[in-house]
């Protein structure tokens, strides 16, 4: 029989209802207890829900124990009505658990969750033994498993080990034959080596015996045109010497007509016909090269930046500057920060590259020379962020080496005889370009042709 609405069940009438938990209900039994509330929930009107359950009638059990298990617990705890009637759902979806546990003997088979989540909710006498009897077993079942997984795990762990230890001791084997396999093809390429120093000794030998037989081929060559000169100056002896001869048989053969004269007359025309073909036979071919071309003069047209000085033009007449960049192919070589310090010093550094590149480049495309700056890159203090003006070469010597020492190094790059302008107020910059051959002007003709422009 059914206890009245409000009561406690027969079974815990005996004492079940005077007791109590010392401590907090353990996760394994709370989890029990809210999917056999969850479970009961829905053979339930609404009307016999507790007031803050009715919002979840409509969900489904899974969806009640995650949503509504705090609620369901907090409910099932203080009111013992709604305690009552899922207890009685339970007794009725499971009677002989819930005979066995008014009986105060649950089944040794039973699931020690189960049948503390039973006594949570029916209340029988002993039921907080129970429920404290099931936590402490699935502590203990808990325990057990964490230490099977663990035992579990360390065998795992140990068999990876194994096989690693397998895997490194194949690895070592590998790496030692393919150690031992590199040593002995660095032997085969060092044997190789050797026998390639061999051959290229060899070769050096066989080149350096070239070279002096062809040295010698060369000596014996000039021998043999030495002496075919001197032959052949001697055949043209010979041939001058015929040739008066026939001249002398020619004025012979004019004075008279007997029969001896013409036959020294056709004695002559022979020998002169021989000469004739032993000329084309000794021809050489025409010389390229004229005992005038060899005299050292300054043709029209290929006047060298020395030259220039001889003219009545002054050392700061901006003139002097067209006529050095008139020159073929003429390279004018600026002192980039001289000039600009000389000029216009008040200015900040970008300001003046940009106001002396402006000026180099319109002189560029008017004289159609070659033009490189050079600046000092020590007096940088950033990277600089310029586009090179059309016509002007743009050059910042690198760290530890001056604008001097950049200028003097592209002087020696030119090829001698080449018309090189240097552009610098600094003497010893002068005086080093002039040595090279270059033809250095102060900073102040520069700036005087840039201000004409």
């Amino acid at each position: 029989m059914e206890p009245a609405s409000g009561a406690e069940p027969a079974g815990a009438a005996g004492g079940g209802a005077a007791e109590s938990l010392d401590r907090p209900l353990p996760e394994g039994v709370r989890r029990r207890v809210v999917a056999l509330v969850s479970d009961a929930f829905g053979g339930l009107t609404v009307t016999e829900l507790p007031a803050q359950l009715r919002q979840y009638a409509r969900f489904t059990p899974t969806r009640r124990a995650k949503f509504a298990g705090n609620a369901m617990a907090s409910a099932l705890e203080s009111d013992p009505l709604f305690r009552q009637r899922v207890g009685e759902r339970f007794r009725d979806a499971q009677p002989e658990l819930a005979a066995a546990l008014d009986a105060g003997s649950p089944p040794a088979a039973a699931d020690p969750l189960d049948v503390a989540a039973a006594a949570f909710v029916l209340r029988p006498a002993g039921w907080s033994k129970l429920v404290t009897a099931a936590g402490e077993e699935a502590q203990r079942a808990d325990a057990e498993r964490a230490d099977e997984a663990t035992l579990r795990e360390l065998e795992r762990l140990r068999a990876e080990l194994a096989r690693t230890k397998a895997t490194a001791r194949a690895e070592q084997e590998r790496i030692r034959t393919e150690l031992d396999a590199a040593r002995k093809e660095a032997e085969s390429l060092q044997r190789k080596l050797r026998g390639a120093l061999s051959d290229v000794k060899r070769g050096e030998a066989a080149l350096r015996k070239a070279a002096a037989e062809a040295e010698a081929a060369r000596a014996e060559s000039a021998a043999q045109i030495a002496a075919a000169e001197s032959e052949t100056r001697r055949l043209r002896t010979r041939l001058g010497e015929a040739e008066a001869a026939v001249e002398a048989g020619r004025r012979a053969a004019r004075e008279g007509r007997s029969v001896e004269d013409m036959r020294l007359r056709l004695l002559l025309d022979t020998v002169l016909e021989s000469a004739q073909g032993l000329r084309r036979e000794l021809a050489l071919p025409p010389v390229s090269v004229r005992p005038a071309d060899t005299v050292d003069a300054v043709e029209p047209g290929r006047m060298s930046p020395k030259d220039i000085a001889a003219r009545a033009l002054s050392e700061t007449d901006p003139k002097l500057l067209d006529q050095l960049l008139a020159l073929p192919q003429a390279h004018l070589v600026v002192d980039g920060y001289n000039v600009t310090k000389t000029g216009y010093p008040t200015m900040p550094l970008e300001k003046q590259r940009l106001r002396l590149l402006g000026g180099l480049s319109a002189l560029a495309a008017q004289s159609g020379a070659e033009v490189t700056c050079v600046f000092d890159g020590a007096e940088l203090a950033a990277p600089v962020l310029l586009a090179p003006p059309r016509g002007v070469r743009v050059l910042f010597s690198k760290p530890g080496v001056t604008a001097d020492e950049l200028i003097r190094q592209l002087v020696r790059a030119e090829p001698p005889g080449r018309p090189l302008v240097v552009v610098s107020s600094d003497r010893e910059v002068a005086d080093g370009v002039a040595k090279a051959g270059a033809r250095p002007v102060a900073s102040t003709l520069l700036l005087k042709r840039l201000s004409r422009a």
